[in-house]
């Protein structure tokens, strides 16, 4: 996999970048980006999880949450791990509206199939989000924390490869136009002011 080509096609699928006011306010709050980015990482693999328990007919489903899950919480334990030798303790955070609000566009009912496919295009985006904070942060930040971010970018961008291809491959019919409205719902969410500053927060709303 070609990352930069992978970076390439993440920031074309974002309809828009990081704010720099989101920027400036990370560097800012290293401490909760640390402990919202743990939190991230177990909800992700959680979220892999909650797919393996409900799809057991899908083999390829099975195999890339099952994937999925493992690198998360490796992610975790690595994120916990650089916690702890910058005295930073992990402590219980509200969470971000980023996920919950996504979430609530997510269809119900019908033959199921629509639900599944929301969820998974939802978690290309998240994905997708995530690698490019992570690249976006990269370049601001100390050596030891630029390296680890940097060594995310490449499972993360497969993470919302695989996502966006499981959606696009249990679809019945052509799913573009649905990708596009939950990829302005997304758009939104980032765009616009959020009070608390967490790893997918929108605005600060200071700023």
């Amino acid at each position: 996999m070609n990352l930069q080509a992978v970076l390439n096609e993440i920031n074309e699928f974002l309809l828009c970048p990081t704010p720099e006011a989101w920027i400036e306010e990370a560097l800012k709050q290293q401490d909760i980006l640390l402990i919202d980015h743990a939190n991230c990482e177990k909800k992700a693999a959680n979220t892999a999880m909650t797919l393996l328990y409900r799809h057991l007919d899908r083999d390829d489903l099975l195999k890339k949450m099952s994937q999925l899950a493992r690198e998360e919480l490796l992610h975790f334990e690595q994120v916990v791990g650089i916690m702890k030798e910058r005295g930073v303790h992990y402590r219980n955070l509200s969470s971000s509206r980023y996920a919950s609000s996504l979430r609530e566009q997510v269809r119900k009912g019908g033959n199921g199939s629509d639900e599944l496919i929301d969820v998974l295009i939802i978690g290309a985006l998240i994905e997708a989000r995530s690698c490019e904070r992570f690249a976006c942060l990269s370049p601001h930040l100390d050596a030891r924390l630029a390296k680890f971010y940097r060594s995310l970018l490449r499972s993360e961008g497969r993470h919302y490869q695989d996502y966006l291809g499981l959606a696009r491959q249990y679809a019945s019919a052509d799913i573009s136009q649905r990708i596009d409205e939950l990829r302005a719902a997304e758009r939104d969410l980032i765009l616009t002011p959020d009070t608390e500053f967490r790893f997918h927060s929108g605005v600060p709303a200071a700023a």
